[in-house]
């Protein structure tokens, strides 16, 4: 199947989006995976990338749609989820018109759907270790009894006004790409909430759905 997933901070769409790739063969396409990987390996697009970063610019668009483009080529043009990729109406059109080239079109869109208020708890309950960097969550991955809780820290990005405002411009960014793929027949909301096998359950009755 060739699917999109997207969602807001803290959806939990990249474990889902690793679940799927774990249970059905579905290879997850992260652009922000991808990039690090092309800047690390030092290839031609990476290297490209890493001079517009270091000058503290953003990395244009042509150059990530090169990116997602090669990495859903070195998958055959299929079984692929891309997570971070498009986000806006002009790349979803470009990705449209790439899938139609090699006459692979999009099954469909997951898109995950989760209130504020969860997803701010979820995002705020989270904790990383100050001199580790390694990451807890209050509720599901608690920090060993035996660290020190003055290491344990909150960073400002998980605070609830900053998470708010993350999810204010998630939604002006994503609105218009919603509405892209809800006209074409693509758009398929799923419940974001519960569990994460619950969550999964949902996903697999959609992608049957797709199927049928």
């Amino acid at each position: 199947m060739r699917l999109i997933i997207f969602g807001p901070p803290g959806a939990g769409k990249g474990t889902q989006a690793g679940l799927l790739e774990e249970r059905h063969g579905i290879t997850q396409i992260s652009t922000g995976d991808i990039l690090r990987e092309a800047m690390a390996q030092e290839t031609e697009l990476g290297q490209k990338a890493k001079s517009y970063i270091d000058a503290g610019e953003l990395v244009p668009d042509a150059l990530v749609r090169d990116l997602a483009e090669q990495a859903i080529a070195d998958e055959g043009h299929d079984d692929f989820m891309l997570d971070g990729y498009p986000r806006t109406d002009q790349q979803a059109e470009w990705l449209t018109e790439f899938l139609a080239s090699n006459e692979t079109p999009l099954d469909g869109v997951l898109s995950m759907k989760v209130p504020d208020d969860v997803l701010v708890r979820r995002l705020s309950r989270r904790r990383v270790h100050e001199e580790t960097g390694e990451t807890y969550h209050l509720d599901h991955d608690p920090p060993p009894e035996d660290v020190d809780p003055d290491l344990i820290v909150q960073r400002s990005d998980d605070e609830p006004e900053t998470i708010q405002n993350r999810l204010d411009v998630y939604r002006e960014e994503t609105a218009l790409l919603a509405t892209y793929y809800e006209e074409r027949d693509l758009l398929v909301p799923v419940d974001g909430t519960g569990g994460i096998e619950e969550v999964f359950g949902r996903i697999e009755e959609a992608l049957d759905a797709l199927e049928r």
